[in-house]
């Protein structure tokens, strides 16, 4: 049974979008009761009786419009806000008994709510646009900067930029909030997988490497394999199965999580993360408990010179060879060390091999390290196994180091 998409949305707009709808209806009837009881006093109230016929309808039927931000596109905003201008510019036209110190317009406070609509759908930066144009109407209206106009725009302006800031903020709130409960829902599904894999997979890997050492012959190549095969899984288990998601950024739907995040390529990486891939049944790590942290292309670098090194241990030590790698985190540079219990190498045996042409040692490793400002230093006693040191300075790591050395 196929499994069904779960979709979080968690939106603090949608109050914010009935309220409008409440408020222009609101409003609306109060410019109509306005209009009625200052009949009189138009000079043409047959302007006013158009103009709120089309208020009336306008409101009336762009409810449905003022839902939620996807049904209130930028056109509906700059027709509603067109609506409110012309209700402001025709007042004198209808009304010329206005007061010295500026009366009420067609539209009133109605025009507040075209204004808000934009703070909320655009944050305080379409606020202000929106209301400077409202400001500017108003002051054409008049002709004259009387004081209550000039303190009620000054009241609309604040208010609505104050507006689309609240939302701006509730908006960044809700992607923390949404990104927050998808890491702790991976991370409650990363830990039943883990028991799952531990009570079933692992023990049973660990069986077959068991019983294949005691059995030997091709019995015991299979033990060595499902031990490699039960370390790597460790390791994918402890280091997370389910990668952290992304929240959209749909304002009309809430926070929908569902996308997957691609690790930033700049940033710095826990070099035991890495590391680890390289354990097996022969193949120990020992590592500190905290995390060790270099810019990404200088710990992909790294652990290419300690695979290059286990290379050289597989190849030239023979397959039953033990190697451990060790990663020291000292406070000017990091320094990883492969040993292995081999045969060690023969004097002037690297030398002759750079002469043959065979620059595994020079190339993999000692020049992915000097690429990094680091070193690589190789020590080896015939008899008593190799030790490769690998030292990485943590302040001189140049921003140009290769991903990958081909």
């Amino acid at each position: 049974m196929p499994k069904r998409e779960r979709v979080m949305r968690m939106s603090v707009e949608l109050p914010l979008w009935r309220a409008l709808a409440g408020y222009r209806v609101l409003t609306m009837l109060y410019a109509i009761a306005l209009c009625v009881t200052r009949y009189d006093l138009y000079v043409r109230p047959w302007i006013a009786v158009g103009y709120f016929a089309v208020l009336l309808v306008w409101t009336l039927a762009t409810l449905p419009r003022v839902r939620n931000a996807a049904s209130c596109p930028k056109r509906f905003l700059m027709a509603d806000l067109t609506i409110a201008l012309a209700g402001i510019l025709l007042t004198p036209l209808a009304d010329s008994h206005q007061p010295v110190d500026g009366g009420p317009t067609l539209p009133t406070i109605w025009t507040g709510g075209a204004v808000l609509a934009f703070a909320i759908k655009g944050g305080w930066r379409w606020a202000a646009v929106a209301s400077t144009a409202v400001a500017a109407a108003n002051l054409i209206e008049r002709g004259h900067p009387a004081r209550d106009t000039v303190h009620s725009l000054i009241l609309v302006w604040v208010a609505s930029i104050a507006v689309g800031y609240v939302v701006e903020v509730a908006r960044a709130s809700e992607r923390t909030l949404a990104r927050a409960l998808e890491i702790e829902a991976a991370t409650r599904e990363r830990e039943r997988l883990a028991r799952d894999i531990h009570d079933g997979v692992l023990q049973v890997l660990a069986m077959v490497q068991r019983r294949g050492a005691v059995i030997g012959g091709e019995a015991a190549e299979l033990g060595r394999l499902a031990g490699e095969q039960e370390a790597a899984l460790r390791t994918l288990v402890s280091g997370g199965l389910v990668p952290v998601s992304r929240v959209s950024e749909d304002a009309c739907a809430g926070a929908v999580v569902r996308a997957v995040d691609e690790p930033d390529d700049e940033g710095p990486v826990d070099l035991r993360a890495l590391l680890a891939s390289w354990v097996g049944a022969r193949v120990s790590l020992a590592e500190p408990g905290a995390p060790v942290e270099l810019p990404r292309p200088a710990a992909r670098e790294l652990a290419a010179a300690v695979g290059a090194a286990l290379d050289n241990v597989r190849k030239h030590a023979g397959g039953e060879a033990r190697a451990w790698i060790l990663v020291e985190d000292e406070p000017d540079e990091i320094v990883v060390t492969v040993r292995d219990d081999g045969p060690g190498i023969p004097a002037g045996r690297l030398a002759q091999a750079e002469g043959e042409g065979r620059l595994g040692v020079a190339q993999s490793i000692r020049g992915r390290l000097r690429d990094l400002g680091g070193s690589a230093e190789l020590i080896s006693v015939p008899g008593q196994g190799t030790e490769v040191e690998l030292k990485v300075p943590r302040t001189k790591v140049p921003k140009n180091a290769k991903a990958e050395r081909r």
